[in-house]
């Protein structure tokens, strides 16, 4: 399976890029400090202009989401959240998103492929503990993107799903967290198997329990 991972080089997208490896799919990671990994900032157009002609016009089974950032965590709500930290997160978390797959559209068309974005619980409604306004809004955002590109993607065959991770021990999730990093791997890898027209739009963790939009 020929797989496209943005975030690669740590957390979540470092684990799914190994086991993907391991599993022996040709896998290809992105960063934006490659560390040997295929370079984009998710955030340039540019950048992502550049990747895609890197990847040329291979076709492409599966394009993971992964990019993306938790700028706001402990922000206080008199003072913080400035209008930057919104800017930069949307910008990685949502707009980063719809740049890579309008750009890969022509590879994951001629597979038919799938596409799993990383969202989180923190994204639905039904889950307002408070705090974190711009992450859990960008991620709100991200869903509603990937809701709406899989109605426009079903007549092309392509599939798409997204998903939490889990709470995972990263520099992101802390090291209070449920789940290690293989755990959500492994769990979100068999997410991204059964991931089909028939199940296009769904919001999943990584154990395949459906989440309230």
């Amino acid at each position: 399976m020929r797989i496209l991972i943005t975030g690669a080089n740590r957390g979540i997208g470092r684990a799914l890029f190994d086991a993907y490896s391991a599993r022996g799919d040709a896998v290809t990671g992105t960063a934006r400090k490659t560390g040997g990994l295929l370079p984009l900032d998710v955030t340039d157009p540019d950048s992502v202009r550049a990747m895609a002609d890197a990847v040329g016009p291979a076709p492409l089974d599966l394009l993971v989401c992964n990019a993306g950032v938790y700028l706001d965590k402990g922000q206080p709500l008199p003072s913080g959240y400035p209008a930057d930290m919104w800017a930069a997160t949307f910008a990685a978390n949502v707009t980063g998103v719809f740049l890579t797959v309008q750009a890969l559209l022509p590879n994951l068309r001629i597979a038919k492929g799938r596409i799993a974005i990383l969202s989180s619980i923190m994204a639905s409604d039904t889950r307002a503990p408070g705090g974190s306004y711009i992450y859990r809004a960008s991620k709100a955002a991200a869903l509603n993107l990937g809701r709406n590109l899989a109605v426009d993607l079903k007549p092309d065959g392509i599939a798409v799903g997204i998903y939490h991770p889990g709470w995972v021990r990263t520099d992101m999730g802390g090291s209070g967290a449920d789940i290690d990093m293989e755990t959500s791997a492994s769990g979100l890898m068999a997410r991204f198997d059964a991931l089909s027209p028939a199940t296009t739009g769904c919001f999943e963790d990584y154990a395949g329990r459906a989440i309230p939009f």
